[in-house]
């Protein structure tokens, strides 16, 4: 009943605000903050802008574009709080802008979530749904604030709740404590996101230690992160003592694997051995390194499909890496041609073809070779240096293989098939059926 009062006085007060038409400058004040906060953010969209390319710049747009997306609703808000605070200084009624103010704070506060969530985790159907959640939570906060509901849920929440020992828990003990461990840990997940913009962009330092540094630096920033949180909700450090011995006994009964990946993780990226970009071939598998996580490396193979290969494989088993200290790769073409065949001539037209050939390397010059003598001809292989094994070697040999037979059938070279000459020795007499 006292909350379908409170609805009722504020829908009263507002009609009451109509008649009398002093509701005229609580409109003109919202007016003017809308009118206000667009032009400034329009005038510093076009001032925020950087034209250079370098990595620094384009990582403080990571934080200008935030302050551009707060700057309309902040604005609104600072002009409404401004106005009303005038309009209760003349004693003037302030209905209207009592539900425009926290409209205008949900605004601020979902435009800075969904600018920390974009800017923390990966885009995709997950991050929309968290954005979606998190807006309608903030909408229902601020409808039942003004339906005045806010009060009696809050009671609510205090009274329901359980002992533990001499400590009573609350239901909202429990969701504080959840709520602030989740903003602590968004914070450093972001302030991680932005370190490691940073880091990645230092082209003088080697890709893995890259990796490592920003891995290493977003782990230790969650782990402050709940750290921080714990004491703020009232939870005793001192509990993750329990925490960390039931994490141990885990770890020797089940998560041995999920342990010996994530060590296996930072050994790769401070040995260096298998870096983004390498071709390697491991767990017969053959393909580009694409991406390395802290429990699997992701190898990307000339199909286009991914495996998926955990970090205790890669430490434990081997791994050629095709591209180590370089990326030169080399391409064998075997050929046969037949015996009547200008051995010098096929072995110079094998020579111009490869070097014709626009990703075939001229150091190491290509070489043709005298293989072997088979059975229907002379073995011949083309031996051709590439730099771009990435796209493809399937390719690049039935590329040389078209030329080579084009060029061999324009040179009168003979490609030889398999054939069977049978002699017959002596005579053969054919008898008649009825002759003895």
């Amino acid at each position: 009943m006292k909350n379908s009062s409170e609805v009722g006085h504020l829908l009263a007060g507002l009609l009451d605000d109509m008649q009398r038409g002093v509701v005229l400058w609580q409109l003109l004040i919202i007016a003017l903050a809308l009118l206000v906060a667009w032009h400034i953010s329009r005038y510093m969209r076009g001032r925020i802008v950087y034209t250079s390319s370098s990595d620094s710049e384009r990582t403080m747009r990571i934080s200008f574009g935030g302050m551009n997306r707060e700057l309309f609703p902040m604005t609104a808000l600072i002009i409404v709080v401004t106005g009303r605070w005038m309009l209760l200084h003349y004693e003037q009624p302030v209905n209207l802008l009592n539900i425009a103010l926290p409209l205008v704070l949900a605004m601020v506060i979902i435009r800075a979530a969904v600018y920390l969530l974009r800017h923390t985790f990966a885009p995709g159907g997950v991050l929309r749904s968290w954005e979606m959640a998190f807006s309608w939570l903030v909408w229902l906060g601020v409808a039942m604030h003004i339906a005045g509901l806010l009060p009696t849920i809050g009671r609510f929440l205090e009274d329901t709740g359980f002992s533990v020992g001499q400590q009573r828990i609350s239901l909202a003990m429990v969701l504080t404590a959840l709520l602030t461990v989740i903003l602590t840990v968004l914070a450093a997940l972001w302030i991680g996101r932005v370190l490691e913009t940073r880091i990645m962009a230092l082209q003088h330092v080697e890709i893995n230690l890259r990796f490592a540094l920003s891995k290493i630096l977003r782990s230790v920033l969650v782990v402050v992160a709940v750290l921080i949180a714990l004491p703020i909700v009232g939870i005793d450090i001192t509990v993750l003592s329990v925490f960390g011995g039931a994490v141990g006994v885990g770890i020797g009964f089940g998560l041995q694997k999920v342990a010996a990946n994530y060590v296996s993780g930072f050994t790769i990226l401070l040995d260096r051995t298998v870096s983004p970009g390498d071709l390697v071939t491991v767990d017969h598998f053959y393909g580009e390194v694409t991406k390395l996580t802290s429990r699997c490396i992701i190898v990307r193979g000339p199909d286009g499909t991914e495996a998926i290969v955990p970090n205790e494989t890669v430490v434990t088993s081997t791994v050629i890496n095709h591209s180590y200290s370089n990326r030169r790769v080399l391409v064998r073409v075997p050929i046969q041609i037949s015996y009547s065949s200008n051995l010098d001539v096929a072995l110079k037209l094998m020579l111009e073809v490869a070097n014709n050939h626009a990703r075939v390397l001229k150091d190491p010059a290509p070489t043709a070779l005298l293989t072997a003598f088979g059975d229907n001809g002379m073995n011949l292989e083309l031996l051709a240096w590439i730099e771009d094994p990435e796209r493809g070697k399937g390719n690049l040999s039935s590329e040389l293989n078209l030329s080579l037979y084009n060029s061999f059938r324009a040179n009168s070279i003979e490609i030889p098939f398999p054939r069977r000459d049978v002699h017959i020795v002596g005579g053969v007499t054919l008898l008649d059926r009825g002759q003895k």
